[in-house]
């Protein structure tokens, strides 16, 4: 039985880790639960998984959980709740499921109470890469990538040497608009910038796939996660999202690893590893009935936040923090209403050529950035 701590539990991957747990009671048991201001789904989270302990995101919804809970259980809230829900002393591993830098300080915090990380939130590596892979190996636990791109790399890399990469080679789906030109980009709305084609996933996560920021942060990403130079860091388009990344050897052998679109699938195999579970409620990959796939090299110049994430992550230091945040407040714009899709990637640019990187930030000095960062956008915005 592994006992999970899990952050972001209203979210996408959160709620699929819940149906992952759901499935097989006798392996893992739910001993934490980290939401944020959707309490009703928390409670209903709480009656079902009966966690010790809980945190959401204020103080407002704390007391609503507590004057309608019907079990003994402990309520935190805000950075705090989540430092404790990432930390519960019957932990065995963290799922970090949260959406944006809000992800850091519980992971380290995690990772020196000695807790294997099931990592989802990107953020947490783009903004301090280089203090939480030193912090995991000082510790000595697993950092084990759920983003499927992420997944499949490692599952590709299991047997084999580092020495022996040539590249790894990232998918992208291109997301909601990967058919269009950037003329056709000029008046695209909210509602359509959120069909996503392939997966089924939050309203920030689905801009950057949009954007392709998306796969730029993953790229970022896994730089830290297999110590491997940008350099050997290559995306392909891939419409299908039916291979899920690849890795090329010295041999010039390439490995794949291919399945239906469902996230549950990497989010199991983070929680289970080294071992396999039975997935039962997904659907099998028959390639005869998904008949042609395609793939095509991305433009940067038609995907410039794909540009931007490139060179923030070679220049490295403070650079990907403002990446990360200048990123997030865009969006948080234009899913608002206060400036157009395309606009985006101008905010993004100014906020890179407004910053100079300071390099091996330390953690304080990461959070100032960020902070900065995002009062620098908001000014902008207006």
């Amino acid at each position: 039985m592994k006992n999970i701590a899990l952050i972001g539990s209203t979210g996408s991957i959160g709620t699929q880790t819940l149906e992952v747990i759901r499935s097989h009671p006798d392996n893992f048991n739910l001993v934490s639960l980290g939401g944020g201001k959707n309490t009703d789904l928390i409670l209903k989270q709480i009656e079902e998984f009966r966690p010790a302990l809980v945190s959401v995101a204020g103080k407002k919804e704390a007391d609503y959980i507590c004057q309608n809970v019907d079990a003994p259980i402990k309520v935190y809230y805000g950075r705090e709740g989540l430092n404790e829900v990432a930390t519960h002393s019957d932990a065995d591993m963290l799922i970090n499921a949260v959406v944006g830098s809000l992800g850091l300080q519980p992971t380290l915090h995690a990772i020196e109470a000695g807790l294997d990380i099931g990592i989802a939130n990107k953020e947490t590596l783009v903004t301090a890469g280089h203090l939480v892979t030193k912090k995991a190996r000082e510790y000595g636990v697993h950092l084990l990538p759920v983003d499927s791109e992420h997944s499949a790399i490692f599952q590709c890399l299991e047997g084999n040497h580092q020495n022996e990469i040539n590249r790894l080679i990232l998918t992208a789906s291109g997301g909601s608009f990967r058919d269009k030109t950037r003329e056709e980009l000029q008046n695209v709305n909210v509602e359509e910038a959120l069909q996503h084609p392939n997966w089924n996933m939050g309203a920030k996560i689905t801009i950057d796939s949009a954007t392709m920021m998306n796969k730029g942060l993953e790229v970022i990403e896994a730089h830290w996660l297999f110590n491997i130079p940008y350099e050997q860091i290559e995306v392909v388009i891939h419409k299908e999202s039916i291979v899920h990344s690849l890795v090329e050897y010295c041999d010039k052998s390439v490995l794949a690893q291919l399945g239906t679109p469902d996230m549950k699938v990497p989010i199991q195999y983070a929680m289970t590893y080294p071992q396999r579970l039975e997935l039962e409620d997904t659907n099998r990959l028959n390639l005869w009935e998904t008949g042609t796939l395609h793939f095509k090299k991305p433009d940067f110049e038609r995907y410039r936040c794909l540009t931007f994430a490139y060179e923030a992550g070679k220049t490295g230091g403070t650079l990907t923090t403002v990446l990360n945040a200048a990123n997030e407040e865009a969006v948080d714009g234009f899913l608002q209403g206060k400036i157009p899709f395309l606009a985006i990637e101008d905010y993004i640019e100014k906020a890179l050529d407004h910053h100079q990187a300071q390099m091996n930030p330390d953690l304080e000095t990461i959070l100032e950035v960020d902070k900065d960062t995002r009062a620098f956008i908001r000014s902008q915005l207006g």
